[in-house]
């Protein structure tokens, strides 16, 4: 009884708490003191013989009257002295605790209410059997603070729970609680902790569920039901099936919010992606047409590699591109190996593209909702540049600079720089002689490289000469066979 585990009952004083219960509420109208102690006294003796429905009621009670009375400092100390008693019934302390959490919205002023919030704390600090109900109360409290206006003491009294570990609590809950610790961190600006506390929520749990027959959906009913019979109170509770869509909605907006922060456009795609499989969204005309513009933006404002260009063409064969057609046409150019001059592109694209939130032409000033908008406009200009660079580069293995910088719609300088940056990168392989104005991008090979190339080539010469001789020999056996046959059909 001591630990707090659930004995069958050494006496059963149900009958003795339906008789007492009315007598001590009505002695408590004039005196709630000595409604305590009447019902304390057999408090005592219900913990001892660990009948917990009796239990339970009697800590409600208690507490119960105390509130009534109007004296909060006296619930404070009741819930305090209740939770210490020795031997006190797990549940019924469980009990206890979300009755009390109930009065929390009726403290006549914050003061109180802060009180009774810090009593709650300290009678579940460290029991894991209330664990549910103090994250439950500790995000009230982190509510009442950022109210104040005091973001760094909510988000660090939120943060401070590690509820992925609560096996009690639902899943969707430890959900919206990561999610609105993340949110916290956000506001805040501490993005680091933001990005690490984002990562315990596993995107399995957003996957997108195939529609259920009414059979399926009344056989997993009775599974449920049948798993709910056999259940213990030990055991965690089942999990609903509930619609996670605005879970999830939330969380990828969240992971975008990040991904822009740290400009990594090639994770903003791939999280557009994700929101664009979703129901809602897809029937959704207004959002559906918003994401499809926002995934290709940022497929295109990606740094290229391999990753970069498989998801482009994916992307490219997406056929509900057509209705962003602008985009759909910009994206096209990125998949053919064709010079695009920046000027031209500029001029085609850059009035629609500035009338979004992602881009702008002009530098970032105070009235404009995202400040990187004109960083990322610079970006697609780069983007544009080092895919002309790549097509040249398949075209040309060696070109003058100033013919170079003519393609590119460049100066000397920058023209060096991107050089620069995709040989960096090993997008393209170049060498510049500066001396003579060249730059050559056909990659030399040593005697290895090009002998094993010559003995590549000389063994498929010699198979092309073994199938020619074969066919030859065929011929030539079909052709002796032939003339025997027509002289036969003289004879006949």
């Amino acid at each position: 009884m001591a630990d707090g585990q659930l004995f069958k009952p050494e006496k059963d004083y149900t009958k003795e708490v339906d008789k007492q219960l009315p007598e001590a509420e009505e002695i408590a109208k004039d005196n709630v003191q000595a409604a305590l102690e009447k019902l304390s006294a057999l408090e005592k003796h219900t913990r001892q013989a660990s009948d917990l429905a009796s239990t339970s009621r009697l800590l409600v009670a208690i507490i119960t009257i105390s509130k009534d009375s109007g004296d909060w400092s006296l619930l404070n100390e009741q819930i305090l002295l209740l939770s210490k008693k020795h031997g006190q019934l797990k549940q019924a302390t469980t009990k206890m605790v979300q009755i009390a959490m109930s009065f929390i919205d009726d403290a006549p002023d914050a003061e109180k209410k802060l009180a009774l919030i810090e009593t709650l704390r300290t009678v579940t600090e460290g029991k894991i059997f209330v664990e549910v109900e103090r994250a439950r109360v500790t995000r009230i409290l982190s509510d009442m603070k950022k109210e104040q206006g005091d973001l760094n003491a909510a988000a660090d009294i939120l943060c401070e729970l590690q509820v992925e570990t609560f096996g009690s609590m639902e899943r969707r809950e430890k959900t919206e609680f990561i999610l609105e610790q993340v949110a916290l961190c956000i506001e805040k600006g501490d993005w680091t902790q933001a990005g690490i506390l984002s990562r315990k929520i596993s995107t399995k749990f957003f996957a997108r569920k195939p529609k259920k027959t009414p059979e399926q959906i009344e056989k997993d009913k009775k599974e449920r039901e049948e798993k709910e019979k056999n259940r213990s109170m030990d055991d965690p509770p089942l999990e609903k099936e509930d619609d996670v869509t605005d879970l999830k909605l939330r969380y990828y907006e969240q992971q975008i919010a990040l991904a822009k922060h740290d400009d990594k456009y090639l994770d903003a795609c791939k999280h557009y992606r994700q929101v664009l499989d979703t129901e809602s969204v897809e029937e959704n005309s207004e959002q559906l047409h918003a994401v499809l513009q926002r995934v290709i933006y940022y497929i295109l404002l990606a740094p290229h590699d391999n990753e970069q260009s498989d998801l482009l063409h994916r992307i490219n064969s997406d056929t509900r591109n057509s209705l962003v057609s602008d985009e759909q046409q910009l994206l096209r150019t990125f998949t053919i190996p064709e010079l695009m001059r920046w000027p031209i592109v500029s001029e085609r694209f850059g009035a629609h593209l500035c009338s979004t939130d992602v881009f702008s032409a002009t530098p970032a000033s105070s009235d404009q909702e995202d400040p990187k908008a004109h960083t990322r406009w610079q970006d697609l200009r780069k983007r544009v540049i080092e895919h002309n660079v790549r097509v040249i580069a398949k075209y040309y293995t060696r070109i003058q600079m100033h013919r170079l910088t003519q393609l590119l719609d460049l100066d000397e300088e920058e023209t060096e720089s991107y050089i620069s940056q995709l040989v960096t990168a090993k997008t393209v392989y170049a060498k510049i002689d500066r001396p003579a104005r060249v730059v050559s991008f056909a990659k030399t090979r040593d005697a290895d490289e090009v002998l094993n190339e010559w003995s590549g080539s000389m063994k498929s010469l010699l198979g092309l000469l073994e199938r020619i001789d074969h066919l030859i020999t065929k011929e030539e056996m079909m052709a002796r066979i032939q003339p025997v046959g027509d002289n036969a059909v003289k004879a006949h």
